[in-house]
């Protein structure tokens, strides 16, 4: 089961991190991408296993993925994407997403 359509009410603008370069991130071609942004503050773990602070969630369409680093614009603010997780309930019925989790 997936997440229906409609419930993306909201665009982000994704550009994904593609690596290091002489003068800091390289990102690639901007993304846009229908989603659902919730604006709520949490405590995440970040790749390296630390703790940060989440300012935002943004639910995706099933197999979407940016990595940790990406840039995401979403209604005039730039953040960055600190984990992309994909949420896949096995068959279960649950509702299959992307969440990505920003600064």
């Amino acid at each position: 089961m997936l997440l229906p359509e409609w419930i993306f009410t909201h665009d982000a603008t994704f550009e994904p991190l593609e690596g290091e370069g002489a003068y800091g991130p390289i990102f690639g071609d901007p993304v846009t991408e229908k989603c659902l942004v919730d604006d709520e503050r949490r405590l995440v773990r970040n790749a390296e296993g630390s703790e940060v602070v989440s300012d935002m969630t943004i639910f995706l369409r099933a197999g979407a993925y940016y990595p940790a680093g990406s840039r995401v614009t979403v209604g005039g603010r730039m953040t960055t994407v600190i984990a992309s997780k994909h949420r896949d309930g096995g068959g279960l019925p649950t509702p299959d997403h992307t969440e990505v989790v920003c600064r």
